[in-house]
């Protein structure tokens, strides 16, 4: 979306808010829920539910996730339990425990997490696949990979392993994948930062866009024929959403499958721009039960 001279007179707010609204969304305030999702590798669900209860926890089942729940009511933090170190449990944003599910078989798989830390969804991917088969975790800085490692260890998880690399040079491993989960860095929403409208710019945005084509076009290299990606991002912007892949339809022979998640089916018409009508099969989730969030899933076209 180009700038007008108008609009370079707006707050960074009124920027973005318009443009959300240009995408058929009313901007609003979200005060979000905390969530956590049960690791069923270590324990039963049931038992993490009455334990937690007995806490005085307050949960609600999420409707649209399998073993997830929304935090109602806690006097304590729920990262800061015996059930939480021992691994029974993480804490995750509901949005963002969408993404791994998409896959549709991962038991017994080469798997990617190629921007891997904090690990939430590494651990996420590990339960999945009752953690068996083999999960390669990247991450590009240093720093991250603690924080990656030490959810690991506490939700022992057997089936990961971590490597220090961008995943732009991710051919490098020489190793091809059955499933790859690209989480990337993005610019983020307003709804888990209160500072975010005044901290973004469009220049940040298209930055990011920039390295998330980066990502995409460096993992196809390293996916099987037959293989998925599952893309996600949190940001609410159209370049690193809709737009980024309708590029990839275009430029990458990727095609969109059909999902069925939380969300609504993505626009194939930004910002008066027409793209591809399988951007459609995308989901984009506007920030009121969850954050906001992108998520979609991408075989390779074999008829291109």
């Amino acid at each position: 979306m180009k700038c007008s001279p108008i609009q370079f007179l707006m707050s960074g707010k009124e920027f973005f808010i318009n443009r959300y609204a240009a995408l058929g969304w009313k901007y609003e305030n979200v005060e979000l829920k905390p969530a956590i999702r049960i690791n069923s590798m270590n324990v039963k669900e049931e038992e993490v539910v009455k334990r937690l209860q007995s806490l005085g926890v307050e949960l609600e089942k999420i409707s649209f996730l399998e073993k997830g729940y929304w935090v109602l009511r806690s006097e304590f933090s729920v990262g800061a339990t015996t059930e939480y170190l021992i691994g029974y449990y993480s804490t995750q944003e509901a949005a963002s425990q969408i993404p791994a599910t998409l896959f549709a078989d991962l038991k017994g798989k080469i798997v990617l997490d190629a921007c891997a830390a904090p690990g939430g969804k590494t651990v996420q991917l590990a339960d999945l696949m009752e953690n068996a088969g083999v999960i390669i975790a990247l991450d590009v800085k240093l720093r991250r990979l603690t924080a990656l490692s030490n959810q690991l260890e506490r939700c022992h998880i057997k089936n990961a392993i971590v490597y220090n690399l961008d995943a732009r040079q991710v051919s490098k491993l020489k190793i091809k994948f059955d499933c790859i989960l690209l989480d990337v860095p993005c610019s983020g929403n307003f709804a888990t930062d209160k500072n975010w409208f005044k901290q973004r710019t469009i220049k940040d945005v298209e930055k990011n866009a920039k390295l998330q084509k980066e990502i995409l076009a460096e993992t196809i290299k390293v996916l099987k024929d037959d293989g998925e990606i599952v893309y996600s991002t949190c940001s609410l912007e159209p370049e690193e959403n809709e737009l980024n892949i309708d590029w990839a339809i275009k430029s990458l022979g990727l095609r969109v499958e059909r999902i069925n998640c939380y969300g609504e089916p993505s626009p194939t018409k930004i910002f008066g721009k027409k793209l591809d009508n399988q951007i459609k099969n995308c989901r984009r989730i506007w920030p009121g039960k969850t954050q906001g969030f992108f998520v979609c899933k991408l075989k390779k076209d074999v008829s291109v």
